[in-house]
């Protein structure tokens, strides 16, 4: 399974009492399959699944496969703590007709889990009862938690784990993977401000939540790498270097939702305990975002 291109980690949109807003999936859904994104992530971290339940990530699975147009790739994200619940998710969205799936490095207990043997009990434990492929989700700035090379080079070497999500932004590891991992094993990124270079090292794709406000830009990155025009590709990375940030470091999910308002998506509001960007935040978004459009 080839999982290169642009995929967005998309956002999961609620109503003003904290629903989920089946219409403005579809909508956000229906604008997105207009783009030529490799497809969708459904349930990660952008999607603030840790504030989601079960019934909840089920439901947008079913919509998300629903409204999905043809020919795009679908990826559930199932993560949680225990292998026992992670492999259930995945393998329910196998069921719903996903074809992979993306799991976070458990992190809780992190004395015990920041060492790579224990990555690979976790990992290789889910691979082995999981119907449908994995892909590892590494993203240390949030859990604490960072997955070694040396791990994910083990982990390489097992027939249902096919691919990791790096979203350190760590360019080093990042090409210490591409040399060292199994070959066909693949290695994508989650670091929009460090997209072209990853791409020039040998990254083969990318899951980025910025590409859910301005999917084109993060799309003519990847064409431009793609057909080797890299002054093209260098050009629309400086384009989007401060808006990534600020929608990912620094204002995170609420200013990046406040960027897909912006850009005739619908964001909409966040789960407490994430609270709406402040107006000098939106002031901040709003120039970045001018020449950057949905």
């Amino acid at each position: 399974m080839k999982l290169e291109g642009i995929l967005p980690p998309i956002a999961t949109p609620f109503d003003r009492e904290g629903n989920l807003y089946k219409a403005k999936l579809k909508h956000n859904v229906e604008k997105w399959n207009r783009t030529n994104l490799a497809g969708f992530v459904v349930c990660g971290s952008t999607g603030e699944s840790v504030y989601l339940t079960t019934e909840e990530k089920i439901q947008l699975w079913e919509w998300v496969a629903e409204f999905a147009a043809p020919g795009k790739l679908l990826l559930a994200g199932t993560g949680m703590e225990s292998v026992r619940e992670t492999v259930w998710l995945t393998n329910k969205a196998a069921e719903i007709g996903y074809k992979a799936v993306m799991v976070r490095t458990p992190h809780y207990y992190k004395n015990l889990l920041n060492r790579a043997d224990a990555q690979c009990v976790y990992f290789r434990t889910v691979a082995d009862a999981s119907k449908i492929p994995l892909m590892i989700y590494n993203w240390p700035q949030a859990t604490g938690v960072d997955i070694p090379a040396e791990a994910v080079v083990a982990l390489s070497e097992h027939p249902n784990i096919i691919a990791i999500k790096e979203s350190s932004g760590n360019i080093e590891k990042v090409m210490q993977m591409i040399r060292e991992v199994k070959p066909g094993f693949q290695v994508l990124v989650g670091s929009a401000p460090t997209l072209w270079p990853s791409f020039a090292v040998g990254a083969v794709g990318a899951v980025l939540a910025y590409a859910n406000a301005a999917p084109y830009s993060t799309i003519a990155i990847w064409e431009a790498h793609r057909t080797r025009e890299n002054d093209a590709a260098r050009d629309w990375q400086n384009r989007i270097a401060r808006a990534s940030w600020l929608v990912t470091v620094k204002h995170g999910i609420p200013g990046l939702k406040y960027a897909m308002d912006l850009n005739g998506y619908y964001g909409g509001p966040t789960r407490l305990p994430l609270i709406p960007p402040s107006p000098e935040a939106k002031r901040e978004i709003e120039e970045a975002f001018r020449d950057l459009k949905g």
